[in-house]
């Protein structure tokens, strides 16, 4: 059970949306907030991401060279400029052609050039799935000198398709950008150091709390215990529940409730399965009590959830 494409398979909202940027020194863009999780790959040339005022003091102004990915959990507001004294524009429409797969955004004046692959993409930010919840505000991943090779390699993918687009371009792109953010936390998870991995990153690799959390994730249908979990840890009962709590936040009954009913909210959006079938696939003997548990952790009915989200969509 994958349980990284699962975590953000259940945040999902849409198809992520992208742009190249094309900026040449002096330049600088101020990028609002987006919903969602936002990214850069820079493709060529250098330049720098810098906190907006507000930021917290912890945030400050990355450098970024070729091949360098950023992503951004909650689509924080920032300047991508080719300095950080450069004064940052709003973008205009008139900066804006659609050229290729994606559209192209171009900026400053002529000197040096810098090419990014800019986006977001849809998350339910509502809702966040731990996993994702638990990862810094800004991930800075440099994919030279042989770091990250497959994240490499998909930014290489896509700075060929966007630097010369031929026949297939128009399906590739979207692909590889929708690939790109499960080879971005990839790579963050297993860029940490076994000694410092905590969390998530830790649970994942964790011999006891990731078989739980995979059995969970697999199939929660099944009336899942503490016990049963901690037989398939190999661990005592309260020591697993001690240590599953420790690394994923919440203790395993609690994850198993939260699994559960992400599980259903994504039926409910995705399929046309009765509250019946939904309920059986979540773990609830009957409509009555699965819908009471939707209620009490979405707020609404699963039938007027149900409608709100197709009339969203």
């Amino acid at each position: 059970m994958d349980i990284l494409t699962e975590a953000l398979g259940s945040m999902r909202t849409g198809l992520p949306t992208s742009v190249r940027t094309d900026g040449r020194a002096p330049w600088g863009l101020r990028l609002p907030p987006v919903a969602g999780a936002g990214f850069h790959v820079v493709l060529y040339g250098t330049c720098w991401l810098i906190p907006l005022d507000d930021a917290p003091p912890h945030l400050r102004p990355i450098a970024l060279s070729p091949g360098d990915v950023v992503f951004l959990r909650d689509g924080r507001g920032h300047i991508l400029a080719d300095d950080p004294g450069t004064p940052a524009e709003v973008e205009r429409p008139d900066q804006y052609k659609q050229v290729g797969p994606i559209g192209t955004v171009s900026v400053g004046g002529d000197g040096a050039r810098t090419t990014l692959l800019c986006g977001n993409y849809h998350l339910d930010q509502g809702r966040p799935h731990p996993l994702v919840r638990q990862l810094p505000e800004i991930i800075h991943l440099p994919t030279r000198h042989g770091r990250h090779p497959e994240l490499s390699a998909a930014v290489q993918l896509l700075g060929a398709e966007l630097e010369n687009p031929r026949i297939g371009s128009s399906g590739i792109v979207p692909t590889l950008i929708d690939s790109l953010l499960l080879y971005i936390l990839r790579a963050w998870l297993e860029s940490q150091p076994p000694a410092a991995a905590a969390g998530w990153a830790a649970a994942l690799g964790d011999s006891a709390v990731a078989p739980a959390l995979a059995a969970i994730h697999a199939d929660p249908s099944v009336a899942w215990t503490v016990d049963a979990l901690a037989d398939r840890a190999g661990l005592s009962r309260a020591a697993f529940a001690r240590r599953f709590t420790a690394l994923v936040g919440e203790p395993p009954m609690a994850y198993l409730t939260r699994w559960r009913m992400t599980t259903a909210a994504r039926l409910l959006r995705e399929s046309e399965d009765p509250l019946t079938v939904v309920a059986a696939r979540t773990g609830y003997g009957s409509e009555y009590a699965f819908a009471k548990a939707f209620k009490r952790e979405y707020g609404q009915a699963p039938g007027g959830y149900r409608r709100q989200a197709r009339t969203a969509a």
